[in-house]
């Protein structure tokens, strides 16, 4: 078992190293003296790696915890290197599908034939209105609701023109999601 003070001391040699931790975990201490946390685990017969992330941004213990939470997954019959692709395919389309970038890619793809003076005004309109509130929310799960309280109170301060027009837009964004 390793300890902190060990890994905080240990300096690269002139192959790259192994320090092992237990249950598979290891510390690979590279030639230029990055080290990297990896975890060897067999599955389906075969010898698969999988990385934690470099030490000290991944600390001993979190490496431990990310190792027990592998050998779960093994316990499973669940291949730990997968799940790890499919949580971050999984939150690459969640990132994908967000108010602002599905606005983003309209923007790009279906205002070309407007004027610059409109596309800028579009797409000003969302940064300055809309974005602050919706940029992370999944494009799917924006409500009407969520669009009264944004236009409610410009409404209220006679901006009816800016309210309508976000209104327009905003459908033209759906249509388009």
């Amino acid at each position: 078992m390793l300890t902190d003070t060990q890994i905080r001391n240990l300096k690269p040699a002139e192959k790259a190293k192994k320090y092992a931790d237990g249950g598979g975990l290891y510390l690979y201490v590279a030639k230029t003296g990055s080290k990297l946390w990896r975890m060897a685990y067999r599955f389906n017969d075969k010898e698969k790696l999988l990385s934690f992330g470099e030490y000290p941004i991944v600390s001993l213990k979190d490496a431990r915890t990310k190792r027990n939470e592998a050998k779960k997954l093994l316990a499973d019959g669940i291949d730990p290197s997968r799940h790890k692709k499919e949580m971050k395919n999984a939150a690459l389309l969640v990132e994908a599908n967000t108010f602002e970038h599905v606005v983003r890619e309209w923007h790009e793809t279906q205002t070309i034939h407007n004027s610059p003076k409109d596309r800028k005004r579009k797409l000003s309109t969302f940064e300055f209105h809309l974005f602050s509130a919706l940029k992370r929310k999944p494009i799917s799960e924006v409500t009407a609701q969520d669009l009264l309280l944004i236009l409610k109170p410009l409404e209220r301060k006679g901006k009816e023109l800016i309210a309508h027009r976000i209104i327009q837009y905003c459908g033209m964004v759906f249509r388009y999601a």
